[in-house]
Order: C-alpha cells, then structure tokens, then sequence
C-alpha cells in the first residue's frame, strides 16, 4: 500500500472508509512520524494521544474526513480536550471551558486530533521560534531556515509528512508565509468566511482569520466547506458562496483578467527568484487561456496600511497580556513575555483611543482602494514573499523594538511585503507552490481575488495544480517513509 506521507487527507479517509486502514491505525503512523522527526523539527507541541485513543473508541462523525490525523495550531481553535500555550510563557497549559465553532466544525468532520503545533508568542510574527517550546521550529526543506509563521509548526509537520494537512490561521499572512516556505498551499478566506466564536467577535480589527495549511488544494477545499460559515451572533457575515468549493474544483474558470505585479505593492524590489517564481506563473497562465497585464495598484497607501497595521496588532496584543494578568490577579513577572511582546506592549500604551479608531478606518480605506483597483481584474499575481524563507533568529522575539521589527528596512514587511495586504482588504487570498530556487528552497506565488471571490480563486489554484503538480516534491527530512502495510 502507498506509504502514509505520500496521500492527502482526502486519499487517507478513502482508505478508512473502504476500511483498508483504521483511524487508530493512522494515528499510530502519525505519532511515528513525530518520533522520527520532531526533536529535529520541534514542531509538534502539547501531545494527546489518550484523548484522540479515547474519542476514536467512543466512535469518530461520520465526516468527510473521518479517521485522518490532524493538528491544531498552538494559538485559537480553543477546544475543551486540547489544553493551549499560545505561544507564550504567560499563557502556557491554558484550558477552555468550551470549544471554539472552528474546532466543532473541525471535529464533526471526523478528523483525529492528536496535539497543537508551535506558534509564535501572540502569532505577531513570520518565524516561529517562541520560548515556550524551549528552541525554534525549523523548516524540513533547510534545518537552517524558519519555516515561517505564525503557523510555522503546522507548516512544517505537514511538509514533514506528520499530517497531510493542520490547522493554521492569517492575520498577516500566517497560513501563506509558512505555506510559501514549506512548500505547501494555503489559502485565507474572505473576512468572515469562517467563524471566530465565541471567544471573540473578530481578531485584530477583522484583520484575522482561521485557515488551513495542505499539500493538496483538494484538501483545503474539503476542509473550507466543512468549516465555512458564520457562528452564532457573528457580528459579520461573508458574502454567501454560489457553490461550495469541491464543486468549485471541478471547473476551470476561463479568460481571467489578471494583474501581474513583480515588485512589491509600493514598488520596491523584491529577491530575483521571486521575480523568477511569479515570471513563470505569468506564463503559464497565460497558456491557459488568461489574460496577463503587469499593473500596480498604486493609488492603495500600502506604507501608510502597515503602519495602522501595526498599531493595531500592538493593541490586540497588550489586551491579551492584561486579560491574562487580570484573570490571575497578580501582575507580570520577568521573562513571562518575550522582548518583541514587550516591546509591543509598550507601544499599544502610545496608541490612543482615537488613534485605534484612525487606523481601523486606514485598513478600510485601503480595502477600498484596493477593491477599486481589482474592478479591472479578476486576480492579482505576485510573489508571496519578497524572499526566499529566512535563516533561523532574523525574526526571533528577542528583538526589543516591536515597531522596528515590523516597518524597518529590514523589518517584516520588507520580507513579507505582499501577504497582509489582503489581511487589511478581507479579500480571498493564496500561495500555491510554483517554484524552488537552486538550493532547494520553495518559493510561493500568490493570487488574490475580489472581496468574496473565494471559490473563483480555489477553482484558480485548482486549475494551476493540475498543469503543474507540486505533490511529488517533498524535502529532505520527508524521505525516510513510513509504510501503512
């Protein structure tokens, strides 16, 4: 039988449901899998086999996807059994007292959940090397280099063949910057096309959302279609879909107009495999049958949308450190939050009420903009980052100067100049994995749809997966496979 690294979790729950294999079967070879690779890795946190053991003999739902082992990103997703650390020294073992609508939905679909991957300390960066977990999470394409972040430990034990797909979620590009760098597909929904109840209303001004990193674009559709929709006493809802987004695979949308930008969206330039990766994406869509026409979407204030980013994730970070403290009644102590938390903590403190309400309205105008200028396009083409992945401690929380770490000249946003665009606009967004630079290293292009255009861009990716498969590539730490029989 096809060794258990070399399927989807749509290939895997066929074979459960022709019983060729068992849940608990497949749970063993995952937690195989974390034993080969993880102290390499360190990406797997918060193991629990028992509960997954148990909840497989009370007897899986009948899902779409019943009996695949899967993971939960070590920040949101809050589920009763899967107790959390976020990232952080402050909020490690956290325990919920009831589940989130995502991990419901998650669960009904019949997956097997056995543990969290690491995340940055409040998912407020794009390299995932958090105290907590005692070393960074390494990329299994290059030990050297992230895997990205914040769902950097997802990223990497999909890549690594731990799970064919994870839990991730994007408030800046944290599904598609680890997905670029791993080499996977990643796609972040339109604001509020999945559910963020009952903890909170929206995260970071709406700026966030839940998502999934996959090998396969079948995957991620099989699991959007499971999940999509708004909770109880959402206060948004997305526009409603026309069909849902397996059906939406299985055709291929003609004649899109489509936008190519080779720099970034304020005109800088960006690594020349970057350039190189979305050149030959231009060119084979054009193959396809689309219609490519370089363009910058130069009257959006992107400089002036990242700096109100900025302010605004400061904010939601200070409020989840207060809440924490507050809850326990005793205040901060030395080392509980790392010198990049710290530093953002202080910097929400200058950011006042006005200023907050300022920037909200920043990100909307800039929504505005943006979908102006995507009134002459079906989709915008670009590169995902501004370079391939980045060496292990450029991004890591021990810098101290939050504001600098984000818009300096060699900050964030000039890494990932591409990905929080669509974060700030709401629209649909993706990367799907098109090209690897002469070391080995992946490389991501992206696309971005009009504001509700989510399974117009999943039929897109869909459409470019099959002309150009991705799935037979896997990296280094992946080859030593592990057989189902």
């Amino acid at each position: 039988m096809t060794e258990y690294e070399s399927l989807d979790a749509t290939a895997l729950a066929a074979r459960v449901a022709d019983g060729e294999v068992s849940p608990g079967e497949l749970l063993d070879l995952a937690l195989e899998r974390v034993g080969a690779v993880n102290s390499e890795l360190n990406a797997v946190v918060m193991l629990a086999e028992e509960v997954a053991r148990r909840k497989i003999t009370e007897g899986l739902p009948e899902g779409p996807l019943r009996g695949v082992p899967f993971l939960l990103k070590d920040l949101g997703a809050e589920a009763i059994d899967y107790p959390t650390n976020n990232g952080s020294r402050l909020f490690a073992n956290m325990r919920y007292a009831q589940d989130s609508a995502i991990y419901a939905r998650l669960e009904a679909m019949g997956l097997v959940v056995f543990g969290r991957t690491t995340s940055p300390e409040g998912g407020i960066g794009p390299a995932t090397e958090a105290a907590v977990y005692g070393g960074p999470t390494r990329n299994p394409w290059d030990l050297s280099r992230t895997p990205g972040g914040s769902s950097g430990g997802s990223a990497a034990a999909v890549a690594a063949g731990i799970v064919p797909a994870a839990h991730g979620s994007d408030g800046g590009g944290s599904v598609r910057i680890p997905a670029s760098n791993c080499g996977l597909f990643g796609l972040k929904a339109t604001r509020a096309r999945l559910p963020d109840g009952p903890y909170v209303g929206e995260g970071w001004a709406g700026m966030a959302i839940d998502g999934f990193l996959t090998r396969s674009v079948r995957d991620t559709a099989i699991l959007l279609d499971g999940c999509q929709g708004a909770d109880l006493g959402a206060p948004y809802r997305a526009p409603p879909l026309e069909e849902g987004f397996v059906e939406a695979m299985e055709r291929a949308p003609k004649g899109l107009r489509i936008a190519l930008c080779e720099t970034s969206f304020t005109g800088a330039t960006v690594h020349s495999d970057c350039v190189a990766a979305v050149h030959d994406a231009a060119k084979l869509l054009e193959e396809m049958g689309h219609h490519v026409t370089p363009a910058l979407p130069a009257d959006a204030d992107t400089a002036g949308m990242m700096r109100a980013w900025t302010d605004i994730v400061a904010c939601g970070a200070a409020l989840s450190v207060r809440r924490a403290v507050t809850a326990r009644g005793r205040p901060l102590e030395h080392g509980e939050i790392e010198p990049v938390m710290q530093s953002a903590v202080a910097h929400a403190a200058t950011v006042s009420g006005d200023r907050y309400l300022e920037c909200v309205n920043i990100v909307h105008a800039y929504g505005r903009a943006m979908e102006g200028f995507m009134c002459g396009y079906d989709i915008l083409l670009s590169p995902t980052m501004g370079e391939p992945p980045a060496k292990i401690g450029r991004f890591g929380h021990h810098r101290a100067d939050y504001v600098d770490y984000r818009t300096g000249p060699d900050g964030v946003f000039t890494y990932s100049p591409f990905t929080a665009a669509f974060n700030a606009t709401g629209q649909p967004a993706a990367t799907v994995p098109l090209h690897w630079t002469a070391e080995g290293l992946p490389v991501g292009v992206h696309l971005a749809a009009r504001f509700g255009a989510d399974t117009l861009l999943l039929s897109l990716c869909a459409e470019i997966e099959r002309a150009r498969p991705w799935f037979h590539r896997r990296p280094p730490i992946s080859k030593a496979q592990t057989p189902i029989s």
